[in-house]
This record gives C-alpha cells, sequence and structure tokens, in this order.
C-alpha cells in the first residue's frame, strides 16, 4: 500500500506505514529509496528493491492498493500461509489446504500467534470420544464373554456410542477424504476416509437394517458390526495427528524465542542531529544507529564511532564478549555490554542474519520426512488398488456366485474396502509419529 501522489506532500513528514511493493517489508514516506510511476510515489526498504522495481514496475503495481495509509499495517498483513502437507500451497490468508484440507499455517510465525488452532480442536475431539471409543472396543472384543446385552441390542449400544466419534472426531478426516478425490490426490486421509467410512456405514445398515443380510451372516441374533474399527482408528489417527501438531508447535515456539531476541525498537540519528526510537520495521539501509550500554543491536550494520565490547553468544555461543571499533562488523540482536557505538545500518528485515537463522528453521519446520513422502506415495496407488479390486470383487460374486448373488457381492465388496481401515492405520499412525519425532530433532 502506497500514498497516491496528490497525498504526497501532505504526509512527506509524517512516520506513516507503507509496505514494500516488492518485498511486502513495512517502510515509511522517510525512506531515502523511493520511486514514481505513472505519477505515484512508491517506497522502498532498500536499493535491492528499487532496483527491482524500477526494471519491471508493471510486475509489482498490479496487486498494489494505491490509498492513502490512515492506520499502521497489521502485524500479519503480507504474510503467507502454507500447508504443511503440500508446501507448493501458497495463499495470503488463512484457509484450508485445497489438496488435502489441514489448516494453513503463517509461512513465518509471528510472536502475537495464538496456539496452533487445530492442535485445540483435535485434543478437543480426542479427549472427548476417547471414553467411546474405549468402552465400544471392550464391547466388541469381549461383550459376548461379559453378556451384557442380547441379540441385536449390543448393535443399537455400539452404534450410540460410536456416533460422536465418527461424526465428530472424525469430520475433519471425513472433509480431507472427500478434498483429496476432489482434486485427484488421493493419500492418507483418502484411506482413513474410505476405511473408517465404509466401517461405520456398513455397520449402520447391519444394525438398522438387519433383514437386508443373508441369514448365513446372522450370527447370535444380530449381523456382525465394525463399530469399532471405525472409532479405534479414528481416536488413533487423532492421537497421532497431535503428536505432530504438539512437535510442530514446539518448532513454532522456537521460532517466536529466535524473533524475540530482536529489540522492538532502534534509536536513529537523523540528519540534523536529532534522535528518536522508531519501530525497527522502520529502519533502512544507511541509516545511523545509536547503541547505548544494555541494549541490544538492531540490524546487521558497522561500527561508525564509538568501542565496546558485544555478548555475541546468541549466534557463536562464545561466552566472552568481543570488542567492536570503527569498521567491525556488527550482528542484530547482539547484546552491547558497555560502551556507546554509533552504527550504519547494512542489512535489515529479511536480510539480517538472525531473520535468515528463522527462516531456516521455518522452512525446516515445513520440509516433509521421508516417512510422510512415502506414505502419501504408497496411500495414492494403494486407494485406487483397493478400490479397483472392490469393484472386481462385487461383480465377480454377481455373476458368478450364489444367489442372492448381488448380494453377496456387495457386502464382500464392502469388506474389501473395511481392509482397508487396518492398511490406513498402518499408514496414518506411523506417519504421524515418524513426522512428530523428526519435527522433535529438528
Amino acid at each position: 500500500m502506497n500514498t497516491p501522489h496528490h497525498e504526497h506532500d501532505a504526509t512527506a513528514n509524517t512516520a506513516l506505514a507503507l509496505k514494500d511493493p516488492v518485498c511486502g517489508m513495512t517502510v515509511t514516506v522517510q525512506s531515502a529509496h523511493h520511486a514514481e510511476h505513472e505519477g505515484h510515489p512508491y517506497y522502498f526498504c532498500s536499493d535491492k528493491c528499487q532496483a527491482k522495481f524500477s526494471a519491471d514496475p508493471q510486475k509489482y503495481v498490479a496487486g498494489v492498493r494505491d490509498a492513502a495509509p490512515t492506520a499502521p499495517v497489521p502485524a500479519q498483513a503480507g504474510a503467507i500461509y502454507t500447508c504443511p502437507m503440500h508446501p507448493e500451497i501458497r495463499q495470503d490468508h488463512p484457509g484450508n489446504c485445497p489438496k488435502c484440507g489441514m489448516t494453513l499455517e503463517p509461512v513465518m510465525p509471528t510472536l502475537d500467534d495464538d496456539e496452533n488452532p487445530e492442535l485445540v480442536d483435535f485434543t478437543r475431539r480426542f479427549w472427548w470420544t476417547l471414553p467411546f471409543t474405549v468402552v465400544v472396543t471392550v464391547l466388541a472384543m469381549a461383550g459376548h464373554q461379559l453378556a451384557l446385552f442380547h441379540g441385536d441390542t449390543q448393535n443399537w449400544v455400539e452404534f450410540v456410542l460410536t456416533l460422536p466419534v465418527a461424526l465428530w472426531a472424525g469430520w475433519p478426516f471425513y472433509q480431507r477424504g472427500v478434498q483429496s478425490v476432489i482434486n485427484r490426490s488421493p493419500n492418507m486421509w483418502t484411506l482413513i476416509g474410505l476405511g473408517t467410512g465404509v466401517a461405520f456405514l456398513y455397520s449402520v445398515v447391519a444394525t438398522v437394517a438387519p433383514e437386508l443380510f443373508p441369514a448365513a451372516f446372522v450370527i447370535d441374533g444380530r449381523v456382525a458390526v465394525y463399530f469399532e474399527a471405525a472409532a479405534v482408528i479414528i481416536s488413533l489417527t487423532l492421537f497421532g495427528q497431535i503428536l505432530e501438531l504438539k512437535a510442530r508447535s514446539q518448532t513454532s515456539a522456537a521460532i517466536k524465542s529466535l524473533l524475540g531476541l530482536a529489540p522492538k525498537t532502534a534509536r536513529r540519528i537523523n540528519a540534523d542531529g536529532t534522535e528518536e526510537d522508531v519501530p525497527l520495521s522502520n529502519v533502512h539501509v544507511g541509516d545511523q544507529l545509536r547503541v547505548r550500554p544494555g541494549e541490544k543491536v538492531p540490524v546487521d550494520g558497522v561500527v561508525v564511532e564509538g568501542s565496546s565490547a558485544l555478548d555475541e553468544s546468541m549466534l557463536t555461543g562464545e561466552p566472552l564478549p568481543v570488542t567492536k571499533r570503527p569498521g567491525d562488523k556488527l550482528i542484530g540482536a547482539t547484546m552491547n555490554t558497555s560502551g556507546a557505538l554509533v552504527m550504519r545500518s547494512e542489512h535489515v528485515g529479511s536480510a539480517t542474519v538472525l531473520s535468515q537463522i528463522v527462516q531456516m528453521v521455518a522452512q525446516a519446520q515445513r520440509s516433509r520426512a521421508p516417512m510422510q513422502r512415502m506414505a502419501d506415495v504408497v496411500a495414492g496407488y494403494f486407494v485406487l488398488t483397493v478400490v479397483g479390486i472392490a469393484l472386481l470383487t462385487f461383480f465377480a460374486w454377481g455373476f458368478f456366485g450364489p444367489q442372492p448373488s448381488w448380494v453377496f457381492g456387495l457386502i464382500n465388496a464392502v469388506a474389501v474396502l473395511i481392509i482397508a481401515c487396518p492398511c490406513a492405520l498402518g499408514l496414518a499412525t506411523p506417519m504421524s509419529i515418524m513426522v512428530a519425532l523428526s519435527l522433535i530433532h529438528i
């Protein structure tokens, strides 16, 4: 966002927050780097950005809205959001991944970010429905020994207990599974949605309308159901996702700690010799800055005047302060321990050493573990194979099986799809745990 030309004079001496149209960094109309295009002034954080703009203005002004900046740019303005599973997905607003449905995360976290809302949501779904999963599993595995219910009554009890697990706790997985089909990108969520969905729907039909099944399927007055399979897989997959999201949150916390190392303001020396405290985002390349004893160096630069010892342990791990004199390089976020310094800024914003460290950590956080990539590749082929085998089973039983052949065909085709349920679990849980462990090691 930049100031239109007819308002330039009125705002030339005010520190309004603008955005560099090239890199998106916050700048002010006091910046020494500016250019005009089609009668509108544009302001930049450095000569490099100004040169890029001058070489191809239309490339950068297309998305710039020419309006007077009456308020500072919000902390998340210009943030880019990406998918943890598909880093190639990038957009300028929050939302869900169009490929897998996962909640998008900021490429670069900020100190103001709250706890991961997806982690909060999944944790709530897991703990609220875990008791239902445990009870359903006990009934399915030991119901005949406990003899608590008779006939199809147990099916109805399991159905009621599984409803919140399947329809609430597992709802995000079904959304992602459907999204993967719509976008023709079968993955782990396709398997989970297919396996648990078919197991649940088959069991519902067996409970509500058992007369549709051949007499051979009725045992002890009820048709066998698979409610516990759907419930257990949804709960365990939620658990795996919670592990992964917690590990990702720990990495985000580390990034926030790194961001917190930088000071919030800098003491800028103006051309007339006066000094003022300005936000770090308003510091430009070439600015003269004063670093007083006990303060942190705001940005990367070089000593112009003075001598002091700086604690650079945050970068080098060396506990002994390093003496700095005119001409020596300074690294942003290092601590000035004794004397006063005057420095000239050379690297600001994303060009500082600290920012590059933060970017590397954030990039490592978004990188996909080998297990994760393998699971998606296998899932892509496995889903199509399972569906193909199910269709083949349906038609084979329909044409060549005993009567009622098509009923047997449908039931056995569903059985093939239900078998995909533990296969989905075999991919989902190890993948989630391995990704979590790899992120913890990062």
